[in-house]
């Protein structure tokens, strides 16, 4: 192995290797499908905003690529998935079909932590084992379910579909099978979430209705029940359809006893957290953020959403500011008690970094400041989020002028 090469899912043995180890983490892909260039180095709070197909979900899924390459590489054969060591192949099994050629042979890069990753070597390699490192949560996590409102297994999707959304369907159909909902209640759970957070979700996504596990017929289902009815899966709401898979999700990162963490997970990868919610439901799934990061994950999102930025900005001014906890609560409407206080706390002393994608240059570029007077354009207009806002206010403004005139 050559100086600064590693394989992915192995650790350098150098000494040089050993201090790469001390930095930062910082992930570089180079010349990767609409990538020219991701330069992206992570806080406690990663967002990556911009435009849909400028690369956000093909970062993310590089991201878990690195950190959990043995486990991917062992659960693809596990399940009868051959790549002939070959990158096409293998991209087309892990990113979905179509996406072979993304990777071009010497110009295609890879950097983690300084450290260029040889992908040939990897998918040729026959080490298969390790625990899982992260956990993502993809934006087609609907797909999860089946019309019938159960949770599909990883061989019942297409060899061509995403390995995320195949792995992340079977993470859940494992959950439910090994007793998510043993004794019919799914949501709300005593021992499953803090109690504040269970409000939130009551208050802003499921009203009056809970989340059900229905074994009365021969398929088992997961069905919404409220006010003497039972509604399957197809007659939910789009946010409930979206939010379901994300809470379940969540059940499998914040164990309720025990463990501060997923098994060996420190990483928590959610694409587009706000889909198909309300603006105070998303407010409340940020405050589920803050206990992933009180509970020591790295967290990245990626949105569309300029809510979540928001947020962020808001957070940054506090932190800046030595603001009260009891301040951060208010924004999300929540009592101050010892819990919630400690979240708040942790959320304050925590580091979030905000890029942006811009499909113009096909690079990133740090906003982390979300600085609306900041000379740049891609901070001011927070990453393309608020420029409509922007034009729509100026060409009023501007028609308002235009009539007082005359």
């Amino acid at each position: 192995m050559g100086r600064g090469i590693c394989i992915l899912g192995e650790l350098p043995l150098s000494s040089e290797g050993a201090s790469l180890r001390m930095l930062n983490d910082r992930l570089k892909l180079k010349n990767i499908g609409p990538l020219t260039e991701a330069d992206i180095e992570f806080g406690d709070l990663t967002i990556l905003a911009g435009p849909q197909a400028t690369g956000k979900s093909i970062f993310l899924q590089f991201l878990k690529l690195i950190l959990d390459a043995s486990p991917i590489l062992g659960f693809l054969n596990e399940h009868g998935l051959n790549w002939h060591r070959n990158i096409k192949d293998f991209l087309e099994l892990y990113l979905g079909e179509g996406t072979g050629s993304i990777w071009q042979p010497r110009q295609s890069q890879i950097l983690w932590r300084g450290s260029q990753i040889d992908l040939e070597t990897f998918i040729k390699s026959r080490k298969q084992r390790g625990s899982e490192k992260s956990f993502l949560i993809p934006a087609q996590r609907v797909m999860a379910f089946s019309r019938d409102g159960w949770f599909r297994p990883f061989n019942d999707y297409r060899t061509g579909d995403p390995f995320s959304v195949r792995d992340f369907s079977e993470k859940l159909r494992r959950l439910m099978e090994s007793g998510g909902g043993r004794h019919g209640a799914i949501y709300p759970q005593a021992r499953k979430l803090r109690t504040e957070i269970r409000d939130l979700i009551s208050k802003t996504i499921f009203g009056d209705f809970q989340l059900e596990l229905d074994q009365t017929g021969p398929q088992k289902r997961v069905v919404l029940r409220g006010h003497d009815t039972q509604i399957p899966y197809m007659v939910w709401s789009a946010g409930q359809r979206e939010f379901v898979p994300l809470l379940l999700g969540l059940y499998c990162l914040l164990p309720s006893a025990g463990p501060m963490h997923l098994d060996s997970v420190k990483w928590v990868m959610i694409e587009e957290l706000e889909a198909g919610l309300h603006p105070k439901a998303i407010a409340a799934m940020f405050f589920i953020v803050l206990e992933l990061m009180w509970r020591g994950y790295k967290v990245c999102l990626s949105t569309h959403s300029t809510q979540v930025l928001d947020l962020v900005w808001a957070f940054r001014n506090l932190r800046d500011h030595h603001a009260d906890p009891e301040r951060v609560l208010s924004i999300f409407d929540v009592k101050c008690t010892p819990c919630t206080m400690k979240l708040a706390r942790a959320a304050l002393a925590k580091v979030a970094k905000v890029y942006y994608f811009d499909p113009q240059s096909r690079t990133t570029h740090d906003i982390s400041l979300l600085d609306p007077a900041a000379s740049e354009i891609a901070e001011a207009g927070w990453g393309g989020l608020t420029e409509l806002s922007g034009r729509l206010a100026d060409t009023v403004a501007d028609a308002a002028a235009a009539t007082r005139v005359i």
